[in-house]
């Protein structure tokens, strides 16, 4: 009986998450539309707009910016969300409780807040409308993430195994270095996975920091939806749900291989 409601649960589940993601990845079959218009499903199929996308420069700079952006928002998000989340391992868990919820606070706040605060604040330091810019306002967004990944996986770690190490002289260096991190590899890795994401997604806080030489591949989409509606932007949009795949499946690779590490070193 239990294993059929078991079954039962995992058939609900799946079909409230096909109903949810399956019109995503609509545009995928959209962006090999050989015709002038998005045809679901395409009449003929054709490379067509991939193409267009490839020789238009003003596309591919959007989409370089995006990995530029990304890659500078999840350095930063991870060496301050890492340092974050150390340091509230080190405080009361009273204490713990209110800077995590300011830790958090971007999360909370609705983003065109956000984006409108950051305009403010950067316009004047001349970082409008820079890639710095950019990947400040998104580092904002991605800190977050990494802290409760980073968090989680710091809370996992046996403190006997860094008593060890300094007894046997290692300085604090060179026990975070070659115990700590290791060991929290998988919350590193979750939470870049999650900076890069976010990153890479954000439209609204781009919208407000972006520029004429620094514009991201979801800033440029959103301007050529306002204008114009080509099987071109679903080209744009398989980017960025192929670049959100293929950092899920490195996360999950980089978790397994560090938990087949431990797992061996252990037996």
């Amino acid at each position: 009986m239990s294993s059929r409601t078991t079954i039962a649960a995992n058939v609900a589940g799946a079909s409230v998450l096909a109903f949810l993601v399956l019109p995503i990845f609509a545009v995928v079959p959209a962006s090999f539309n050989n015709a002038s218009f998005i045809r679901l499903p395409p009449a003929a199929w054709s490379f067509r707009w991939y193409s267009a996308f490839l020789a238009d420069p003003e596309w591919l700079m959007a989409l370089l910016t995006s990995v530029k952006v990304a890659t500078m928002a999840a350095i930063l998000s991870v060496v301050l969300g890492t340092l974050a989340a150390l340091g509230l391992e080190r405080v009361s868990p009273r204490v713990r409780a209110w800077l995590l919820a300011v830790v958090i606070s971007p999360l909370i706040v609705p983003v065109i807040m956000t984006g409108i605060a950051l305009y403010y604040v950067l316009r004047p330091l001349g970082l409008h409308g820079t890639m710095l810019g950019l990947a400040l306002g998104h580092t904002l967004l991605a800190v977050p993430f990494v802290v409760v990944n980073v968090g989680v996986s710091l809370r996992g770690v046996d403190p006997n195994c860094l008593r060890a190490a300094e007894g046997l002289g290692a300085s604090a260096l060179l026990a975070f270095r070659t115990i700590t991190i290791p060991l929290i590899l998988p919350g590193l890795a979750g939470g870049a996975a999650f900076a890069l994401i976010t990153s890479f997604d954000e439209v609204v806080v781009s919208t407000f920091l972006a520029g004429v030489q620094a514009k991201t591949l979801p800033v440029k989409l959103w301007e050529t939806i306002r204008v114009e509606f080509t099987p071109v932007t679903a080209v744009a949009s398989t980017i960025l749900i192929a670049f959100t795949l293929l950092v899920f499946i490195g996360i999950k690779l980089v978790s397994r291989r560090s938990s087949q590490r431990h797992g061996g070193n252990v037996g």
